[in-house]
């Protein structure tokens, strides 16, 4: 299985930005999906984005528009950059890897970052 970490939550105002990135222990080039969800106390986690080894793009309806998935194979890196941030985005982020396309559960999953937007 491959190691996820995750960098980059914090405290954020309203409609402010922050990036997001996943540092994967080993190639993450054959690996069908890479992506980011999120969930807060006693919630499940939810769908960010994802994003396939084609480059293929999906995201949560509430964040299309604000926020960007992308994969930079040859730094075995997956990043989200999160803009016009609002208090609902407040949760804690996770990566995942989904290698064989068998959705995210079957995949590694990170510790997880906080993220917190309030004024």
């Amino acid at each position: 299985q491959v190691q996820l970490v995750e960098s980059g939550g914090g405290l954020v105002q309203p409609g402010g930005s922050l990036r997001l990135s996943c540092t994967a222990s080993r190639s993450i080039s054959s690996i069908y999906a890479m992506g980011w969800y999120r969930h807060t106390p006693g919630s499940r986690r939810d769908l960010v984005a994802t994003i396939t080894s084609k480059g293929i793009t999906n995201y949560a309806d509430s964040v299309k528009g604000r926020f960007t998935i992308s994969r930079d194979n040859a730094k075995n890196m997956v990043s989200l950059q999160m803009n016009s941030l609002k208090p609902e985005d407040t949760a804690v982020y996770s990566c995942n890897a989904d290698p064989y396309g068998l959705g995210s559960e079957a995949g590694s999953w990170g510790q997880g970052t906080q993220v917190t937007v309030s004024s």
